[in-house]
């Protein structure tokens, strides 16, 4: 079975060490992750941050995606059915266009921290908001993930809880979704078992 590992960048994700995840299949990464790991697959859709992973040349060690590559620039448009998608969802897509089967969400905690606040690995540096700022909607999220897993019914979809990690009742209505604790997550990681 052909697995992928799309990593998000909520606050669960520290939990895992990325660069394990390799070994067992494709990773897909958003936006600023290159400033900690470099995936096989890099998704950004926000202007600002694309355009560094452009100039920096990130976008020349790994396959790299945006909405408007800068000429010249080895980045791939985001394909068309994922154009308006944040870049979690369209990175999800992507792996599934790119033919995975078992699609393990990390780091899609779609809610706030503990303290009600703005929930991601990222905050408090450049191109992201504060730590103590209210958290960012994540209605459009669920809706474009929901729509890829309905456009891939045979690929299952498996989103990793952390413990910020938000329940989405409307996930728990798709056949081929299914929800994962992290510490079962990383018993699977761990030992092989069960990927």
């Amino acid at each position: 079975m052909t697995m992928a590992f799309v990593l998000g960048n909520g606050r669960s994700r520290l939990a895992v060490k990325t660069q394990d995840l390799g070994r067992w299949g494709t990773v897909y990464g958003c936006n600023a992750i290159y400033r900690d790991f470099l995936p096989t697959v890099l998704v950004s859709t926000d202007t600002p941050i694309s355009a560094r992973i452009q100039e920096q040349q990130i976008n020349q060690r790994c396959q790299h995606y945006t909405r408007r590559p800068l000429p010249l620039s080895s980045s791939q448009r985001i394909p068309p059915d994922y154009w308006g998608f944040s870049s979690g969802p369209a990175a999800a897509g992507i792996a599934c266009d790119h033919g995975s089967e078992l699609v393990y969400l990390l780091g899609f905690d779609l809610g706030p921290t503990q303290e009600q606040r703005f929930n991601n690995v990222y905050s408090d540096t450049e191109f992201y908001k504060k730590s103590s700022a209210t958290p960012t909607f994540t209605g459009n999220w669920i809706k474009q993930l929901i729509t890829v897993a309905k456009k891939y019914p045979q690929t299952v979809f498996v989103r990793v809880l952390g413990e910020n990690s938000a329940v989405i009742a409307d996930f728990g209505r798709l056949s081929n979704w299914a929800d994962l604790t992290m510490s079962s997550f990383l018993d699977r990681i761990n030992t092989g078992k069960g990927l």
